[in-house]
């Protein structure tokens, strides 16, 4: 399950490189912009704290300024009481705090603070009485919230004095909100920008390295984008252009080889038939045949990857019954199971081969050849099946290697020089298969060609 739930986070991370760069971008900008959030909250909290207490405070501070024995000018809306005063409303002991802060910093010694918070219909300012006639509205009182402080100066004694807190909405949150938007667009833009210059010489550069993995060639990419990816393009030109010249040396010095070995072979085989004794003419002609089959299968070999064969939309079931009607005509023992159509783009002449192979090998080491033709899932199976003893597990991959044959019924004298698999998982590469090999529960080998369908 944690394998899983692994799996699945690693789905939400971008693959490609100006994905991850990006995400990497958009995340520390968000993580700025909260601890920006955080202090700027912070601080304004302070600010509204501030804005609150100020009036009540500096009512306070002028009511002290007077003589307790004085009268107190209606305009500071303070009274001087003896004992402790009893406030209506909802304690608010962090504009308490915030008020003892401000006493302390005006220089004022108070001894204790209490403030509570209420609603109360409160009449207007003068400011908003001018504004509502200027507007034509008839002046009316209002309910607001209303803070009711009490300060202890000395030992019993209390002013207590009243002030409206701010009924204003706060926009804090949309401003924020709007500023992170707004630096988003100014940095990601510019670099989902230069990410695309980026990502399209890569792509393109990511195609042609697979084009030429799958057929031994491939177009040349362009040389753009930023100076780095400019270079490596450069080179990935000039290291194509100098495998394929190498490649088609290659070609032109296997059908050099080809042809002159062949002369040869032609000609041992026309001395061949001058020997009056049939039995050593008879031994010296296998041998040149199985020189020419060893020459055809080293150069196939060889050439494996860079077909000039054309890919064609071929019924598999047909081509396998067509091979093994081929094999009863010659008298081999194979037989084929029924099979639905299986079309699949191929190159059917190599196909063909594999096919061949794989039976000489099923009739030779295995007495007789099962051969079928299944679907799974998308890909297209081709299975030959023998009687024989089949394959060690562990020696399943060596097998697939050029020039390896088993000890015992699969030496030189029953087999070949050991090319057969390695020609036919070549053969599958170049198709973007596979070669399957497996025992069969009951006993013999069970070889595969799998084929994306």
């Amino acid at each position: 399950m944690t394998g899983r739930l692994g799996t699945g986070r690693l789905r939400l991370w971008p693959q490609s490189l100006v994905g991850q760069i990006i995400a990497l971008v958009a995340l520390a900008l968000f993580v700025a912009q909260a601890i920006n959030f955080a202090l700027l909250y912070r601080e304004r909290t302070r600010l509204e704290l501030t804005g609150q207490t100020a009036p009540a405070v500096y009512r306070v501070v002028d009511a002290l300024d007077n003589r307790p024995d004085r009268p107190i000018p209606p305009r500071m809306r303070a009274r001087f009481v003896q004992g402790t005063p009893s406030l209506k409303g909802q304690a608010r002991p962090d504009i308490e705090k915030r008020a003892m802060a401000m006493f302390d910093d005006i220089g004022l010694r108070i001894l204790s603070v209490r403030v509570a918070q209420d609603d109360a219909v409160m009449p207007m300012r003068r400011w908003e009485r001018i504004r509502i006639r200027a507007n034509g509205d008839a002046p009316h009182d209002h309910r607001v919230a209303r803070l009711t402080l009490a300060a202890e100066y000395e030992p019993g004694k209390w002013v207590v004095t009243q002030a409206r807190t701010g009924d204003r909405p706060q926009r804090f949150g949309g401003w924020l909100v709007g500023q992170t938007l707004i630096l988003y667009v100014i940095v990601l833009l510019p670099l989902l920008w230069v990410g695309s210059r980026l990502a399209r010489p890569l792509k393109q550069l990511t195609g042609s390295a697979q084009q030429f993995a799958r057929t031994g060639s491939a177009d040349p990419v362009d040389e753009r984008g930023p100076g780095d990816v400019r270079d490596l393009t450069m080179a990935f030109n000039a290291m194509r252009s100098r495998i394929i010249a190498m490649l088609d040396e290659k070609d032109r010095m296997l059908g050099a080889i080809g042809h002159d070995l062949r002369t040869p072979l032609a000609s041992l085989r026309v001395r061949a038939e001058s020997v009056e004794d049939d039995a050593e003419r008879a031994r010296m002609s296998e041998t040149i045949d199985e020189m020419n089959r060893m020459l055809e299968d080293i150069l196939s070999l060889a050439r494996a990857g860079r077909s000039t064969e054309a890919v064609q939309k071929v019924d598999l079931a047909s081509l396998a019954d067509a091979v093994v009607e081929d094999f009863i005509e010659l008298g081999s023992p194979v037989d084929m199971a029924d099979s639905d159509r299986a079309v699949a783009f191929v190159r059917p002449q190599q196909i063909r081969r594999a096919l061949r192979n794989l039976v000489e090998n099923a009739i030779v080491y295995g007495d007789r050849a099962h051969v079928s033709v299944n679907r799974e899932d998308a890909m297209i199976c081709i299975t030959v099946a023998d009687d024989g003893p089949g394959i060690a597990e562990d020696r399943m991959d060596e097998m697939l290697e050029p020039f390896t044959r088993l000890e015992g019924s699969r030496n030189r004298e029953t087999g070949g020089a050991g090319l057969g698999l390695a020609l036919v998982r070549a053969i599958m590469a170049e198709h973007q298969g596979a070669l399957r090999l497996a025992n069969r529960p009951g006993g013999g080998l069970e070889a595969s060609l799998v084929l994306p369908g």
